[in-house]
């Protein structure tokens, strides 16, 4: 099939790559020139596991190219996937103005029937409104259909590929043949296509979201109850994660979650809720309680300190808001770095992928090391805000001699408590019974 991919960001461009993969004709188109001329170039502009190499493999098949020419790029293109950026208002709903006025532009420049699937989060309704805009000028038949993506950043091309479902919003019969179609190749394992109305498609986006974060956050409450009580929030974690109402995953407590889609799509959800006469009391303590808890190393920090860490210097492991990937969007790291230095103290930081991100935000406000180790160097203590592999199995000895002394403060629960004790090292953590070896 021949499709277009408006908008090539994060979800757009994975979008684009993984249809291209299966054989389909696929035109990526962006407002940005820079970008569009280093895809074209075969640079991938974002970090994402995979990528680089079905991005390299279907530009040289000539399924996947790039413009800034919407008109060009939809000309022949059955689907128009609207992968534009729909983020917080003022008022924290989410902004539509990208998806909206794309939609104004397509109705003007469409010349046969098109299938235009929402493929951004967006509020319940936002189909309604695209068909009324895309109406106003279009003089031939469209669908407009809801089709959610759940990408997982550091796992997205797995997540197209083989996904767990595949959610479509329409009651066009003609659209859903189409679409089944184009599903099809990527849930031969059994998965199901789910077909349902626009508004429940809509909707299945963002309660996915934000059940994800509710549970999260429910385990890092958890968490800090542990600490008052004496308990271990590991021993609590595998307890109730052995329930299969319950499941294993996401229950590992920390400090927090951030990124592009849970704290936007919460957000934007209760701001939905309250726009149709309902008050969403959980995600409004989800997310109060997410908000403290990014910073909940630094009480333990100033603590450990007698409440000074006026002219220390601090490693900072982990910038990005999760591992694999550069993404450092409401990164619970750029919390902690705020209130470190407003305490006074000087940072040196390492990320295999997000100072990049990070140096162009704070500029020379925090030195940025060459590796984990060089972080390391004459610092007072470590934090780890980011749970890199490469941060899971260090040379504790090598740890020892760059750090003035052995302390690691944990954000992720990285180390066992009997290991960390060994190696020698003062180790606070989330949930869990303080190590002190001296």
């Amino acid at each position: 099939m021949k499709i277009a991919v408006v908008g090539t960001g994060y979800v757009g461009l994975v979008t684009g790559t993984c249809l291209a993969e299966t054989g389909n004709e696929v035109v990526c188109v962006d407002i940005d020139k820079v970008k569009v001329e280093k895809m074209i170039n075969g640079i991938v502009p974002i970090y994402e596991p995979h990528l680089d190499v079905i991005f390299e493999r279907n530009i040289k098949q000539n399924r996947l190219s790039f413009t800034t020419n919407l008109k060009e790029a939809i000309k022949e293109a059955k689907i128009i996937f609207l992968a534009l950026p729909t983020p917080p208002g003022e008022n924290g709903s989410a902004d539509l103005s990208y998806v909206l006025g794309v939609a104004e532009e397509l109705g003007k420049i469409i010349t046969d029937y098109k299938i235009i699937i929402d493929k951004s989060t967006v509020p319940v309704g936002t189909a309604e409104k695209v068909h009324a805009v895309v109406a106003k000028n279009a003089t031939v038949d469209f669908d407009i259909v809801s089709n959610p993506e759940f990408l997982r950043e550091g796992f997205a091309v797995d997540d197209f590929l083989k996904p767990d479902r595949v959610v479509i919003g329409t009651t066009s019969d003609r659209a859903k043949e189409v679409l089944n179609e184009l599903y099809r190749p990527y849930v031969r394992q059994g998965n199901p296509i789910i077909f349902m109305d626009e508004k429940s498609a809509e909707l299945t986006k963002y309660a996915a979201n934000a059940f994800l974060a509710t549970k999260i956050t429910f385990m890092n409450e958890i968490a800090n109850f542990c600490e008052r009580v004496g308990a271990d929030v590991d021993a609590v974690r595998v307890g109730i994660g052995s329930d299969s109402r319950i499941g294993k995953r996401f229950l590992f407590p920390g400090i927090g979650y951030g990124g592009s889609c849970f704290p936007k799509d919460v957000q934007a959800l209760a701001k939905s809720g309250i726009e149709a006469g309902y008050h969403f009391n959980i995600l409004e303590s989800v997310m109060k309680v997410n908000q403290e808890q990014k910073t909940a190393l630094i009480p333990k920090i100033m603590d450990y300190f007698d409440g000074d860490i006026k002219g220390k210097k601090v490693a900072l492991w982990g910038l990005a808001f999760k591992p694999d990937t550069d993404d450092i969007r409401e990164a619970p790291a750029l919390y902690l770095i705020e209130e470190l230095l407003a305490a006074g103290a000087s940072i040196s930081t390492f990320d295999p992928e997000a100072m990049s991100n990070v140096q162009e935000l704070m500029k020379d406000e925090i030195n940025f090391a060459l590796s984990a180790y060089d972080a390391c160097k004459d610092a007072d203590f470590l934090v780890i805000a980011t749970e890199w592999a490469v941060f899971r199995n260090p040379d504790f000895d090598k740890l020892k001699e760059n750090l003035k002394a052995p302390i690691i403060f944990d954000g992720r629960n990285l180390y066992d408590l009997a290991v960390i004790e060994k190696a020698g090292f003062d180790y606070i953590s989330i949930g869990r019974n303080k190590v002190i070896a001296k």
